[in-house]
């Protein structure tokens, strides 16, 4: 693994604990030496893990559509900017660069984005390790409801079990690298 797409909110959430959690993924990352790839906003998490990676020497590329770059909300730090057409593109390409995926807490993009993971590696259109910073229990409703739509017979049992879900970054970093693909399809 040498770049990890991040999911995060433009928002930075009510508690600290949020930005203090971007803070930490962010420190481990520069600590293994990893490359940020993110939705290239200076705003919310998106801008602290930004900062954090740029402080630090790190590569951090960001793609984000023409839309927001007109809407001032690009970060004009990143190593590379990548300005694309739509939010389609912006997903695909983030998700064709990462070698892995880590969704923070955020709002409808993030989980839009975990979602379309999930079903991109349900597929087997990529096989990446995909965590959950699970921060003061952010997911744990989420998780919930997964396990929910499992019972009543709409989810494989697999996708849930393929999630790495931590509020501590060694962890997720540790078990990111461990990750081995299981070229099995659930169809």
């Amino acid at each position: 693994m040498k770049k990890i797409t991040v999911y995060c909110g433009s928002r930075s959430g009510n508690s600290e604990i949020y930005k203090q959690g971007v803070e930490r993924l962010a420190q481990e990352m520069v600590r293994r030496d990893l490359s940020l790839i993110y939705g290239a906003g200076h705003v919310g998490l998106m801008g602290v893990i930004a900062d954090v990676m740029l402080e630090n020497g790190k590569e951090v590329i960001g793609i984000i559509p023409q839309k927001l770059v007109d809407r001032e909300v690009a970060h004009q730090g990143c190593t590379e900017l990548v300005i694309v057409e739509t939010m389609r593109d912006r997903k695909w390409l983030m998700a064709e660069q990462g070698d892995g995926f880590i969704a923070m807490p955020g709002g409808i993009g993030t989980l839009e984005e975990l979602f379309e993971v999930m079903t991109l590696n349900q597929l087997h259109y990529i096989e990446k390790p995909l965590a959950l910073y699970n921060l003061a229990g952010y997911y744990d409703p989420l998780l919930k409801f997964l396990d929910h739509a499992s019972e009543e017979g709409f989810l494989y049992g697999s996708v849930e079990k393929s999630i790495i879900v931590s509020d501590d970054p060694v962890e997720i970093m540790d078990r990111m690298q461990a990750f081995q693909p299981t070229g099995n399809s659930d169809w």
